[in-house]
C-alpha cells in the first residue's frame, strides 16, 4: 500500500501543463493572431488580381498601337520617299533633286538606317543615313552585304508579303529590317533602330516583347537575345498565340518562359530585402507556434531551399497579353509576373508582422519563465528520443518537475530500460529497425548467406568444468561462454551481419537479410571475412590460456557457410516472436558445419558461396558430399586464407597446423553414421 501510496504521490500533477498552454496561448492567439486575422481579411485580393489584369491588358494594348503606328510610318514614308525618287527620273537635276529628298528623309526620320529598293528593269537602289551609322560607329557596308544575304525576304516581298525581321545578328546592334511589296513587281525594304520601340516597352513591372510572324524576337530589353537571334517560335503558348485566330487575348500561364521571364523576377526588385527579411520572420514565428500549439498549422509559405527555388525560377507563372499587329503579321506580348500582382499584399504583410513581433516582444517578456519549464525537459525528451531512434537505450535522466512532463520523462525512462533489456535478447540492429516499422510481420525472399559455427568437443569440456567446480560449474560455464560469444558476436556485428540465435554453444547469423552491404556477393565476402576474424580472434584467446586447463579450456570451433534465397521475417506467436531465416540454405549451412570435424577444417562454404566469392580467398577443394534429399552431390570448399594475404596458411595442411587439427582419414571415417544425411567420395558410409 505505501509504495502505490508513493506512486501516486510522484504521479500527482502539481499544476498541469494545460494551465500553462491556456495562459500563454490565450495571450498570444487573442493578441498578435486575432491583430493578423482582421488585418489580412481586410484585404481584397481579388479587386488587386482585376485590377492587374486590366492593367497588363491595356500596357499590351498600347504598346501595340505605338508599335503598329511606328512601324505604318516608317512603311509610309520609305514608299514615299521611294515614289519621289521614280518620279524624277535619271537626270542630272533630277538625282541632284532625289539626293537632297533622301537626306531631308533621313533629317525627318533619324532612327532610319537605309532604304533600299528594286524595280524591274532598272538598277538597284540603296540611300544609306550616314550620320546614323557614324554616331552609332558601325560600318556603312555592312548595309549592302546585308540586303545581299536577304535575296529569300527579298523574293517573298515580290510576291506581296510584309516582312519584319531582326537585324541585329549581323550588325550587333538593335535594328530591324522591314521588306514590302511596291508597284509593278517592285520591293522595297527599309532598315531602321528598334531603341524607340524598347523604350515604349518598357515599364515598372510589365515587360512587353514583339515576336514577327515566325516566332522570332524583334524586341527585347536584354539585347543578347536580339544579338543571337532568338526564335522563341518553338514555345507552345508562342506557338498557339501565332495560330489563334484572336487579334488579342490575355490568360494566366504557368511555364518555363526562359527569354520571356521578366527581367526582374529573378531579383526581386527593391522589394527583395524586405521580402526575403520578411520570409525569415515568418519562418521564425511558424516553428514557435508549431513548438507551442503542436498539433495547430500556421498556413504560411515555407522556407525553400536551393532545389526547390531552382525549380521555381524555371516553372513561374505570369500573366500573358498579346495583341496581332496589322503590318507584317508581328505580335506584341505583354507580361506581368503573378507574384508582382501581389507585392502589395505582402507589404501589409510585413506591416501585419512588425505588429506581430511587437506584440509578441512584450508578451515573451511574461512568458519566459513559463516557457523554460516547458521548453527545457521537452529538448531533453526530443534529444533522448533521438538518441533512442538510433539504437541507443541505455539512457539515464531523471524529471524535475511534478507536472506532466514529469510524468512522461518517467515513463520514458521506464521504457528505455525495457528497450535496453529487449536489445539484449535479440539483435539490437533488428529491435530498432522492429521499432522503426522497417520490419514487417511475414516474410520476404532475401539472397542470404548463412552461417553456422559450433564448439568441437563441449560435451567434454563441459563435464571437466561439472568435475573441477562442482556446484559451481554452472555459473563458470556460462561465463566462459559468454567471453567466447562476445568475441565471435562482436566478429558478426562488425561485417555487418545479423547474430539469429545461441542453440546451446552453437551460433547461428546471417548475412544480406535484415540489412544488405550492397548484393549477395559482398554479403557473402562479409560472412567468410567474419569467419575468418573469429579464427584469428579464437586462435589470440587460445595462446592467453594455459594448457589443459579444465578451468579455462581452449576453444575450436567448426564453421559451416551457404548462400541461396532464404525467407527471412518475423515468426513466432502472438506471445514470443524473433526475426529469423528459414529455408534449404540455411539447412544445407548447419549440415556443412556438421562436415568440419570429419573433413579436418574449420571453415567450410557450399558450391553457391565459393562461386560468389572464391576468387576472393584461398579455397581447397574437399571431397563432395551428397547430402540427403539433394540429387547430386555438393561441392565443398575449406577456407585457407585471404587471396594476396602475405601472412598466415597457404593450404589446409597449414589451417590444420595452425589450429592444431588432427589431419582426418576421410576414407575411412564415418561423418553420420545415425542420420545418414550423406555419404563422401561418393560412396555411402554405414
Amino acid at each position: 500500500m505505501s509504495s502505490n501510496k508513493k506512486r501516486r504521490e510522484l504521479d500527482k500533477i502539481r499544476f498541469s501543463i494545460g494551465a500553462k498552454l491556456i495562459t500563454i496561448i490565450s495571450i498570444i492567439v487573442i493578441i498578435s493572431l486575432g491583430s493578423i486575422t482582421i488585418l489580412v481579411s481586410l484585404l481584397v485580393q481579388e479587386d488587386l488580381r482585376v485590377s492587374a489584369e486590366e492593367n497588363n491588358f491595356e500596357m499590351n494594348r498600347r504598346s501595340a498601337m505605338e508599335a503598329q503606328s511606328e512601324l505604318i510610318n516608317i512603311r509610309s514614308n520609305s514608299r514615299i520617299l521611294i515614289q519621289t525618287i521614280l518620279s524624277m527620273g535619271n537626270s542630272q537635276q533630277a538625282v541632284a533633286v532625289a539626293r537632297q529628298s533622301t537626306e531631308y528623309f533621313f533629317a525627318e526620320n533619324p532612327l532610319v538606317a537605309s532604304v533600299f529598293f528594286i524595280v524591274p528593269e532598272r538598277a538597284e537602289q540603296l540611300f544609306v543615313n550616314g550620320r546614323f551609322f557614324l554616331s552609332r560607329e558601325i560600318d556603312e557596308t555592312l548595309t549592302v552585304s546585308y540586303f545581299t544575304g536577304q535575296r529569300d525576304a527579298l523574293g517573298r516581298a515580290v510576291r506581296g508579303e510584309t516582312l519584319l525581321l531582326n537585324a541585329a545578328p549581323h550588325f550587333s546592334r538593335s535594328l530591324l529590317a522591314m521588306f514590302f511589296p511596291w508597284q509593278d513587281g517592285a520591293v522595297g525594304a527599309v532598315l531602321f533602330s528598334s531603341d524607340s520601340l524598347n523604350e515604349n516597352f518598357s515599364f515598372e513591372l510589365n515587360q512587353s516583347y514583339m515576336l514577327n510572324s515566325e516566332g522570332a524576337l524583334l524586341t527585347h530589353p536584354d539585347f543578347e537575345l536580339l544579338k543571337n537571334g532568338v526564335n522563341i517560335g518553338q514555345m507552345e503558348f508562342v506557338s498557339s498565340i501565332l495560330k489563334s485566330s484572336d487579334r488579342n487575348r490575355q490568360q494566366l500561364l504557368k511555364t518555363d518562359f526562359g527569354v520571356l521571364q521578366s527581367m526582374s523576377s529573378s531579383s526581386g526588385g527593391m522589394f527583395a530585402p524586405l521580402l526575403d527579411s520578411a520570409k525569415s520572420v515568418i519562418e521564425k514565428v511558424k516553428q514557435y507556434a508549431v513548438f507551442v500549439l503542436g498539433k495547430i498549422s500556421i498556413d504560411l509559405p515555407p522556407k525553400k531551399n536551393t532545389a526547390s527555388a531552382e525549380k521555381e525560377n524555371r516553372q513561374t507563372r505570369q500573366y500573358i497579353a498579346y495583341t496581332k499587329l496589322n503590318i507584317a503579321g508581328a505580335v506584341v506580348i505583354t507580361s506581368i509576373d503573378y507574384d508582382k500582382v501581389f507585392e502589395g499584399i505582402n507589404a501589409t504583410t510585413r506591416r501585419n508582422i512588425y505588429l506581430t513581433i511587437s506584440v509578441l516582444s512584450i508578451s515573451v517578456i511574461f512568458i519566459w519563465f513559463f516557457s523554460k519549464t516547458i521548453s527545457n525537459p521537452l529538448k531533453s525528451l526530443a534529444g533522448a528520443a533521438r538518441q533512442v531512434e538510433s539504437g541507443k537505450f541505455d539512457l539515464q535522466f531523471h524529471a524535475k518537475s511534478k507536472d506532466e512532463i514529469g510524468v512522461l520523462t518517467k515513463s520514458f525512462q521506464k521504457m528505455c530500460s525495457a528497450l535496453n533489456i529487449f536489445g539484449r535478447f535479440t539483435n539490437k540492429e533488428v529491435a530498432v529497425k522492429a521499432m522503426r516499422g522497417e520490419i514487417k510481420p511475414g516474410g520476404l525472399p532475401k539472397h542470404g548467406t548463412i552461417f553456422f559455427s559450433d564448439i568441437r568437443e563441449f560435451t567434454a569440456k563441459s563435464e571437466g568444468f561439472t568435475k573441477f567446480f562442482g556446484a559451481e560449474a554452472s555459473d563458470k560455464i556460462v561465463y566462459w561462454l559468454n567471453s567466447y560469444f562476445t568475441e565471435m558476436v562482436d566478429c558478426v556485428e562488425k561485417t555487418n551481419g545479423v547474430v539469429d540465435k545461441f542453440i546451446g554453444d552453437a551460433v547461428m547469423a546471417h548475412w544480406g537479410t535484415a540489412y544488405t552491404a550492397g548484393n549477395p556477393r559482398k554479403d557473402a565476402f562479409n560472412c567468410i571475412k567474419a569467419a575468418l576474424m573469429m579464427r584469428k580472434s579464437l586462435y589470440l584467446l587460445n595462446k592467453s590460456r594455459k594448457a589443459n586447463d579444465p578451468s579455462n579450456p581452449s576453444i575450436r570451433i567448426g564453421c559451416g557457410i551457404n548462400s541461396g534465397i532464404v525467407t527471412a521475417g518475423q515468426l513466432g506467436s502472438d506471445m514470443r516472436m524473433e526475426y529469423t531465416v528459414i529455408g534449404d540454405p540455411v539447412n544445407l549451412a548447419s549440415r556443412i558445419e556438421a562436415l568440419t570435424k570429419p573433413l579436418g577444417a574449420d571453415i567450410l562454404i557450399s558450391e553457391d558461396t565459393w562461386t560468389l566469392v572464391g576468387d576472393k580467398f584461398i579455397c581447397e577443394e574437399m571431397p563432395s558430399v551428397t547430402v540427403k534429399g539433394k540429387a547430386k552431390p555438393v561441392r565443398i570448399f575449406a577456407i585457407i586464407n585471404f587471396l594476396g594475404e602475405p601472412k598466415g596458411p597457404k593450404n589446409i595442411d597449414d589451417v590444420r597446423a595452425l589450429l592444431g587439427i588432427e589431419k582426418p582419414n576421410i576414407e575411412n571415417v564415418d561423418v553420420n553414421a545415425d542420420e545418414k544425411k550423406y555419404k563422401i567420395g561418393g560412396e555411402q558410409k554405414k
